[in-house]
């Protein structure tokens, strides 16, 4: 296969390229912006593969997005490329509105009329698979879990943003017959994951002696996904998930936040002894700091469509997934030192109401 990978070289949309890079014989075009949260460094083994191709794209400019459908003719696409940081969409919506909806729009649109051309048995075989967030569902209470029946209620821009480009996706299977597929993760951690979202800020904060800003009382619930174990599910679902179905992916690891500070911490203590000057303990830089408006307390995904039907679980747990994570930001000092150059600077966003 073909694949047209949108923001392949962000967080996740690399992981995605380096799985199919290097577990299967598929090709891949990854078709990338490049704004402040993409970076072709995370995609370094694998640039050169004669099976990868990249092309500097706006999934927003629907003349370069025509011209790499036709350049290519993908047998099928892997739509990743998002705004996707609530403490952005705060400061300034209109990029999540434009490149999240206006964006899932236009790629939609080219990706239909390239689909309307193929030959039949092509035509039968495209997908054309969307990725998105559990944060479409709004907020969980104490206890359940997110299924892919859950009514959405969207608490942010952001959230607010992806829910409308699901209800494009299926709108364009149930109107035009595109044949879609739709997942929704959990928090992803990892390698390569830009440090303004909570695990690589506490660990870049923590090696240079800054505070650890934990919102409120840090009581938040999320279930978090080892990056590496959603790029495997998003190629299986690509390859044998059922056309319209949506499939929640989820690393069946709720943690508070709180919890997740402390762990990265005692993990730094017995990793990194060594720490900057006048700091005694990791945990000493812990601040709690107002929360942000509109914040949800809990989400948890119920993944068992996926385990039942694709055969898909988790490889890693908490424990070993965040152990590998922070082993890596120590290992890969020059990767994150090359984004911390750049636009961001681990400054606090989000706090307009």
């Amino acid at each position: 296969m073909k694949i047209l990978v949108t923001g392949g070289a962000g967080f996740i949309g690399s992981a995605v390229v380096r799985h199919i890079i290097g577990n299967t014989q598929e090709t891949v075009i990854n078709v990338d912006k490049l704004t402040y949260a993409g970076n072709l460094e995370s995609l370094a083994s694998v640039a050169d593969s004669p099976r990868y191709h990249f092309r500097q794209v706006d999934i927003c400019d629907r003349a370069a997005i025509d011209a790499v459908f036709a350049e290519f003719t993908p047998d099928a696409v892997m739509h990743l490329a998002a705004e996707s940081h609530v403490d952005r969409s705060i400061d300034g919506p209109a990029a999540f509105i434009e490149t999240n909806i206006v964006g899932t729009y236009t790629l939609l649109e080219s990706a239909r009329q390239f689909w309307l051309t193929l030959p039949e048995a092509r035509k039968a075989a495209f997908r054309f698979h969307h990725i998105s967030t559990d944060e479409v569902y709004g907020e969980l209470g104490p206890t359940g879990l997110f299924t892919e029946q859950t009514p959405y209620s969207p608490n942010s821009p952001y959230s607010a943003s992806k829910a409308s480009s699901d209800h494009l996706v299926r709108a364009w299977h149930e109107t035009y017959g595109l044949p879609t597929l739709v997942t929704n993760c959990s928090n992803n951690y990892g390698p390569y994951h830009f440090p303004e979202k909570l695990i690589p800020l506490m660990i870049l904060n923590a090696l240079a002696g800054k505070p650890l800003p934990v919102y409120g009382k840090g009581d938040q619930v999320r279930d978090w996904l080892y990056v590496d174990d959603h790029a495997r599910a998003l190629y299986t679902v690509l390859t044998q998930g059922a056309v319209a179905e949506t499939y929640n992916i989820g690393g069946h690891n709720e943690k508070q936040n709180i919890e997740v500070v402390h762990t990265i911490c005692n993990l730094l203590e017995e990793l990194r002894p060594q720490k900057p000057a006048g700091v005694q303990q990791y945990r000493d830089l812990i601040t709690h700091v107002t929360d942000r408006p509109g914040h949800d307390v809990r989400y948890a995904i119920d993944a068992g469509k996926i385990q039942r039907e694709l055969g898909w679980t988790p490889q890693e747990t908490f424990d070993s997934g965040i152990r590998k994570t922070v082993q890596w930001y120590l290992d890969n000092e020059s990767w994150w030192r090359h984004v911390l150059d750049g636009s961001y600077q681990m400054q606090r966003l989000g706090l307009k109401a």
